[in-house]
């Protein structure tokens, strides 16, 4: 999750809001018309020159050093024990934006769309490329800044330019009136990389629950949906990277959807899913983040899903994940998880071993049917007074 502090104090939360709010909106006067529902070409990606571009290697072979220890339990089982202990091992060296780990992690994603059957819907195949800049803070940090275009993005020395990607694919719908009507599933791939090492040297902060367990429920739900009736309504998969950062692949797909986000009804979010929450039952159990402000959760619901309101409203958690720039335009959409405040978020300690697979494969067929329910039901609509309205703003549209 984006804002790292728990519990965020008010003012603190406030300006993180208004910050992510301001470059959100920025964006709103950029989306593109109404148009069929096609994969988009996108501007023309310049050559890199001698500017390194990780999504042009072939790093998918690395993962040939890669060992999965098989399971005898049923397929989803296996399939999410398998993905989740290859996408959080220290070979991608906890897939910060910008390294050689979030590629190969980029990589993987995109390989599995692909075997799915999915449409790829990037800007370069599955990959959806965007210019960022690379800056040092005053206490000595790096930190990655989103560019508005790649014409001033070569503007900048080449110490400084970074690609990054969103992998991006979709399954067109099959009904004729809701087909060019799109359910975006979301998560983000991305996490810290290397830091300062834990009590046991451990410095590779792998996010096996941040957000690796949200990525691998949204393959499980793409490889589901692929290998079952066609949804009526398309249904986009992205996953995003740079969340840590600041929310740059998600502000970057606001700018370049692979459908028109006035034809997107919702959007369905998934951060934090592999352990059980015992505020809402325990194992097999999840929460939606901002229940109360649309009908989504109720959507799921009528449709026997175990889903619930988030327990801990005070967190805020509705407004710090990839969902709330979707919601800032008027998208309901908010994000599923099962997050118990472990203390292990944030550290090199969020590994593969403290997972619960059980609950997590629990959670993912939930989730399977949540988004089938959202692509062939009704539209979500905002309850009154339910849409976030931006800092800065002052009415609701």
């Amino acid at each position: 999750m984006y804002n790292r502090s728990l519990p965020l104090p008010s003012p603190v939360r406030r300006l993180a809001v208004s910050a992510l709010a301001t470059s959100v909106l920025v964006v709103i006067g950029t989306v593109p018309a109404l148009a069929q529902v096609s994969p988009p070409t996108g501007s023309p990606v310049p050559d890199s020159g001698h500017v390194e571009d990780l999504w042009t290697r072939d790093l998918d072979s690395d993962l040939l050093g890669v060992e999965v220890a098989p399971t005898p339990d049923s397929a989803l089982l296996e399939n999410v024990r398998s993905a989740l202990t290859t996408l959080a091992s220290d070979h991608f060296e906890g897939r910060r934006t910008g390294t050689p780990g979030e590629a190969r992690a980029a990589h993987f994603i995109a390989n599995r769309f692909e075997s799915f059957g999915l449409v790829a819907a990037g800007n370069d195949a599955y990959f959806q490329r965007f210019p960022m800049r690379r800056t040092v803070r005053p206490d000595g940090r790096e930190r990655l800044e989103l560019m508005s275009g790649w014409s001033s993005f070569e503007q900048h020395p080449a110490e400084e330019r970074v690609i990054g990607a969103n992998v991006v694919g979709l399954i067109r719908g099959s009904d004729p009136e809701l087909r060019d009507e799109a359910v975006l599933v979301s998560a983000h791939f991305d996490h810290l990389g290397i830091g300062t090492p834990n009590e046991e040297g451990d410095s590779i902060y792998n996010g096996a629950d941040d957000d690796a367990s949200g990525v691998v429920a949204m393959l499980e739900i793409a490889r589901a949906l692929s290998e079952g009736p066609a949804p009526r309504r398309t249904v986009v998969f992205l996953a995003a990277t740079g969340e840590e950062q600041g929310l740059l692949g998600t502000r970057w797909y606001i700018q370049n959807p692979a459908v028109p986000l006035r034809r997107t009804v919702a959007n369905l979010n998934i951060e934090m899913i592999g352990r059980p929450d015992p505020l809402v039952g325990g194992p097999g159990r999840m929460w939606l983040t901002g229940y109360e402000r649309s009908t989504m959760g109720e959507i799921i619901s009528e449709h026997g899903i175990a889903i619930v309101p988030d327990p801990r409203p005070e967190y805020n958690f509705f407004m710090r994940s990839d969902n709330i720039a979707f919601a800032y335009l008027g998208i309901p959409a908010h994000t599923i998880s099962s997050y118990n405040l472990h203390e292990d978020y944030h550290t090199p300690a969020d590994e593969v071993d403290r997972i619960d697979f059980e609950h997590m494969a629990l959670v993912v067929e939930a989730a399977i049917e949540a988004v089938r329910a959202l692509a062939d039901g009704p539209a979500p609509m905002w309850h009154p007074g339910g849409r976030p309205v931006p800092p800065g703003s002052t009415t609701r549209d």
